[in-house]
């Protein structure tokens, strides 16, 4: 009788100890739910009053302040910031050294200007560097597509996509990576500046497609469609800068660091490596082509010299320069050294190229996280503590 009373007793005792337990994991678990969600809004608030900011000035204060010559400088320039969102992507959370941005820009910088000259020249016509060279006496077959302005507009982002898929399936599936993905990069860069030169007769070849004069419909000359085209271009800089935050902040983007910090690890892990860095790489590709889709009715031109080696490291200096992992930080530092090589190499054209390789340099020799990670440097070395003197 005594050992039945003992037996509940521990039995009683063993269950409220399990249940106080219990208890006490949840409260646990709570509290750290809790403390991440708190730690999640500043972030998003902090987000927001970032996305708030840029907005108001860009369609604010540059429309106010700028006049319709630096506005249209700056529409450029956030052309090149929305390469810089890809690259951040890419590189700052992937690791891939995207040194062939160029080539998507270009492409989709063509695939634009290919539909606007056949809406220029009117229906049935040839484009005017068609009828100047003299050497072509219909429209080739693989310029039809673009007399559509809903193809030629998918082809601006999925040609670009296209292409990416196309090399990262080739590369990744042979674990190509590091330098080696870099040098094969700027292989593509020149391949494609070398096929453009080469077909003078439909790409215009060193020249490009020049003088677009007007953009589905409306007169480019018009200072009023410029500016419509400089909102066009800020609204969808924002718009992809909130796309590719949620996509670094999801679960693929934890996944995509994952692969870059340890890749044997997370093939250990069931999934495939060359799937995530490839998704990566083919966001990057499709962001440039829209660059270079929206860059053509902001400037009115598209040639090689715009795609080739140089301007694609351009692409990864301003985005070291600004921070590679901070979508804001890429952003700016893409839109700072275009400005810097506007305003500085017509004072120093010579030094120019050497002065940004040299920045360039520096920043990932000194400062691995760009200039928006200045602050977090400064900030960790005040805290150390300074060694106390030791005296005898």
């Amino acid at each position: 009788m005594t050992d039945d009373r003992t037996d509940t007793t521990d039995t009683t005792t063993t269950t409220d100890r399990t249940d106080r337990t219990n208890a006490i994991d949840r409260t646990e678990r709570t509290e750290r739910t809790d403390r991440a969600a708190g730690a999640k809004d500043p972030k998003r608030l902090r987000s927001a009053a970032i996305l708030a900011v840029g907005a108001l000035a860009l369609f604010g204060l540059a429309p106010a302040v700028l006049s319709d010559f630096r506005l249209s400088l700056l529409a450029k320039y956030l052309c090149f910031a929305i390469v810089a969102v890809g690259i951040c992507l890419a590189w700052g959370r992937g690791g891939l050294l995207t040194l062939g941005q160029g080539v998507f820009f270009g492409l989709g910088g063509y695939a634009m200007a290919m539909h606007l000259k056949l809406a220029d020249a009117g229906p049935g016509e040839l484009p005017d560097f068609m009828q100047l060279y003299g050497q072509v006496d219909q429209l080739p077959w693989w310029w039809r597509p673009f007399e559509n302005p809903v193809v030629a507009l998918a082809l601006t982002v999925l040609l670009p996509m296209a292409v990416a898929t196309l090399l990262g399936v080739l590369i990744f599936r042979r674990r190509v990576r590091g330098a080696y993905f870099a040098i094969l990069s700027q292989a593509l860069a020149v391949a494609m500046v070398i096929l453009l030169v080469g077909q003078q007769g439909t790409t215009g070849g060193t020249n490009g497609l020049t003088d677009i004069q007007g953009f589905f419909g409306y007169d480019l000359d018009d200072p009023v469609n410029q500016r419509m085209v400089y909102f066009v271009i800020a609204a969808v800089l924002l718009i992809l800068m909130l796309l590719v935050r949620q996509l670094i902040h999801s679960r693929y983007g934890e996944l995509l660091v994952a692969v870059r910090d340890s890749e044997e690890r997370v093939r250990f892990l069931g999934y495939d490596p060359a799937n995530v860095k490839l998704f990566a790489y083919v966001v990057a590709a499709g962001a440039a082509g829209l660059a270079g889709a929206l860059f053509v009715p902001a400037v009115g031109i598209i040639s090689p010299a715009l795609i080739g080696i140089v301007p694609s490291i351009e692409f990864v200096i301003g985005a070291a320069l600004g921070g590679r992992a901070s979508l804001v930080g890429a952003v700016l530092g893409a839109i700072a050294v275009a400005w810097a090589k506007t305003a500085l190499s017509e004072e120093f054209p010579a030094a120019w190229t050497y002065a940004q390789g040299l920045l360039f340099v520096l920043v990932v020799g000194f400062l691995p996280g760009g200039l928006a990670s200045l602050a977090g440097v400064l900030k960790r070395r005040s805290a150390v503590p300074a060694t106390p003197e030791v005296t005898s």
